[in-house]
């Protein structure tokens, strides 16, 4: 990468964390978590995954990014700018992008910043993204160049997650890919960078070593949620520690990403995974309280698109990412609460 590259990326990264600090306050609100349940825990080693029971606040359906690109209903676009691509929904249905998405292929391979709602026929939008593969900059065995293949992987540590929504620091998400692939190798007892691409961190969760390192979290926790058709979402706990949260307007969306939520956490739990480590158990009272505080943080609200609006609640110890539709009387459509 040259150079001159390198400067655009670090003047797109500093020109996205502007935009974070435009955002309006709001008047300080507190969301009761009184519509939910909890269940759980749902433990395997050292992740423990909270099941989040409740009503469903919309019927409509949208497409998952995963299955619109598999369904050739959107197109990922590659722009030559590392912080900003450009996405068309071809399709006559609406389609829900997720923060954390991974879009594998183009010049480098992508995570997206935020929530997005991508409207039916919606035209080429642009997208804010951070690159979580370093160096490459050209095309990759068979994949376009032009576009992005898939979207089957999502960012899976805590860390990650900040330095793409809360930092939007290019150079921490490269640190943090970095550091993710270091933990893995170290706990698998072989490399996790693929040959194709070493510094991919969408290649390095699908490498066969740690692949059958989450084997056994998938196999005891994905039948967590069967025959819960209430379940709208869903919190966990590494090492005894309440990491992340989310929440999502309807069972639908939830069960449509309920394995990629599940992989990225399986992962994030191997990375920290020490053998023998003693630690007390999380209690559901203390994920109640965790979402409890996030919901209570004085709100600031952005709109991301005509048909995206961001809502952020932050307290000390907690944040929540408020995505809602601005087209729909139901409110948000997903809430991503992170402790710090």
């Amino acid at each position: 990468m040259t150079l001159f590259a390198r400067g655009v990326f670090a003047l797109a990264a500093v020109a996205s964390c502007a935009s974070l600090l435009s955002m309006r306050p709001l008047p300080a609100q507190t969301q009761q978590t009184g519509d939910y349940r909890i269940s759980g825990p749902y433990s395997h080693q050292n992740l423990s995954v909270f099941l989040i029971h409740g009503p469903n606040r919309s019927s409509k359906k949208l497409l998952t990014l995963e299955e619109a690109l598999d369904e050739h209903k959107v197109v990922v676009y590659e722009t030559r700018n590392v912080n900003e691509l450009a996405i068309e929904n071809v399709s006559s249905e609406d389609v829900f992008i997720e923060s954390g998405d991974i879009v594998k292929g183009g010049a480098q391979d992508r995570t997206l910043k935020d929530d997005l709602i991508l409207p039916s026929k919606s035209g080429k939008v642009s997208i804010s993204s951070f690159c979580v593969e370093h160096g490459r900059w050209t095309r990759r065995g068979n994949e376009s160049v032009a576009t992005f293949n898939g979207s089957q992987q999502s960012v899976a540590t805590k860390q990650m997650k900040m330095a793409v929504r809360m930092k939007a620091d290019q150079r921490e998400v490269w640190d943090q890919v970095a550091q993710a692939q270091a933990k893995l190798s170290s706990r698998v007892g072989a490399s996790a960078n693929a040959p194709a691409s070493p510094t991919s961190f969408a290649m390095t969760m699908e490498a066969p070593a740690v692949r059958r390192s989450t084997d056994g979290y998938l196999q005891d926790l994905a039948g967590a949620v069967n025959g819960k058709n209430d379940v709208v979402g869903y919190a966990f706990a590494i090492d005894g520690k309440i990491n992340s949260a989310d929440i999502y307007a309807s069972h639908d969306l939830f069960a449509k990403l309920w394995m990629k939520l599940l992989r990225a956490s399986s992962v994030e739990a191997v990375t920290e995974f020490q053998p023998g480590k003693k630690f007390e158990p999380v209690a559901i009272p203390a994920v109640k309280a965790a979402l409890q505080d996030a919901d209570s943080g004085r709100a600031t609200s952005k709109d991301l698109t005509s048909r995206t609006n961001l809502v952020v609640k932050e307290t000390e110890k907690n944040v929540v990412f408020e995505t809602r539709d601005r087209a729909g009387r139901e409110g948000w459509v997903h809430k991503s609460y992170l402790s710090k």
